[in-house]
């Protein structure tokens, strides 16, 4: 006979999971299978971790329904493979270069920028809105405070990944395109362009962002979430009306930052 595993093995007499299975999904335990499988490309699921990304433009609804069929599977919501993480890495340095070269930076300035981009922008801001984003959730959009129903950290910080990753596109590849002679011109197009491209990318990263915790069915009023998008639209509309060139600015902050 093949071997069989017990439900008595894994679960106590009340139905909760054993001491043992417990260990392994505390939040230590899956940080450390986390950090453990970046050192192994070859276990990572690049493949998957591309289909991700296309949806994201495309129907991010299905990338969130695979999170809930990691939660069936796996217990837990967060990824639990890191290529995700990498392929958006090499993404970031590969736009960075294209950004400095096309903004004709030197060597040292584009180094500079790319680290900026990599350990501030992305790392150290994603740190703090999925840290604030995980206690807000948790503090007022949990429908019933118990240990079943917690939003896990990694999974606010998989949501911040998968939201800055289309505006990380939008504005650091798309608006190349246009960057050097239409959207940091100093006529009316220029700033219409380059204010829409803002206006696109964080709306998307709103969108995802409400889309990852809605997601959640033990969160409730997730609809607020969407509550940014009219301070994004009515400061969209007054960067047209005062002339505000959002790209500009953000041009001229990266060459004092690498100076």
């Amino acid at each position: 006979m093949l071997p069989t595993t017990s439900m008595n093995s894994r679960t106590q007499g009340n139905g909760t999971l054993s001491s043992r299975d417990a260990a392994r999904h505390t939040a230590g335990a899956k940080r450390y299978k986390y950090l453990r499988r970046l050192l192994h490309f070859r276990h990572m699921d690049f493949e998957f971790a591309l289909w991700q990304m296309l949806y994201l433009f495309t129907s991010p609804q299905k990338v969130y329904r695979n999170f809930q069929y990691r939660k069936q599977t796996k217990d837990q919501w967060a990824r639990d493979d890191p290529a995700f993480l990498v392929l958006l890495s090499v993404w970031l340095c590969v736009s960075t270069l294209m950004f400095g070269f096309v903004l004709s930076m030197g060597f040292v300035e584009t180094v500079k920028l790319l680290l900026w981009i990599v350990f501030i922008d992305c790392v150290g801001v994603g740190l703090l809105i999925a840290t604030f984003m995980w206690f807000i959730s948790n503090k007022y959009l949990v429908k019933h405070q118990g240990r079943d129903y917690d939003v896990e950290w990694g999974y606010a910080f998989d949501v911040h990944l998968n939201a800055f990753y289309p505006l990380l596109v939008i504005l650091h590849f798309i608006q190349l395109f246009f960057i050097k002679y239409v959207v940091l011109s100093d006529w009316f197009i220029g700033y219409f362009v380059g204010n829409t491209f803002w206006l696109i990318a964080i709306g998307y990263y709103i969108y995802i962002t409400f889309l990852g915790y809605s997601a959640l069915p033990f969160l409730k009023n997730t609809v607020v979430l969407l509550y940014p998008f009219a301070a994004l639209i009515l400061l969209y509309v007054l960067s047209l009306a005062l002339g505000w060139n959002f790209t500009a600015m953000l041009y001229a902050f990266y060459k004092y930052r690498v100076n």
